[in-house]
């Protein structure tokens, strides 16, 4: 299955993004369970992050990010890109 990378840059204040990450844990959490793969963090500078994940097709991918809670809700700007591994 391919693998995805949503990189999101945080464009509203922490605590207005702060109330929503239990909320993308959980789902991230449900990613996982359903054998996506999922991986996610942020950037130690603060003010954005990554999440790397499989999915079957870039319309699968782009209906996952969707639902993730931070986009849902507004709280960051988001690129979604196909990620070719080429050595493991």
């Amino acid at each position: 299955m391919p693998w995805f990378v949503k990189i999101e840059e945080g464009i509203v204040d922490k605590p207005t993004f702060d109330q929503y990450v239990p909320a993308h844990k959980a789902y991230v959490q449900d990613l996982i369970d359903k054998g996506h793969k999922a991986k996610t963090g942020y950037w130690a500078e603060r003010g954005g992050g990554m999440l790397l994940f499989e999915a079957s097709s870039t319309k699968e991918a782009q209906a996952i990010v969707e639902r993730d809670p931070l986009v849902a809700n507004h709280c960051v700007r988001y690129q979604l890109h196909e990620w070719r591994i080429i050595a493991e």
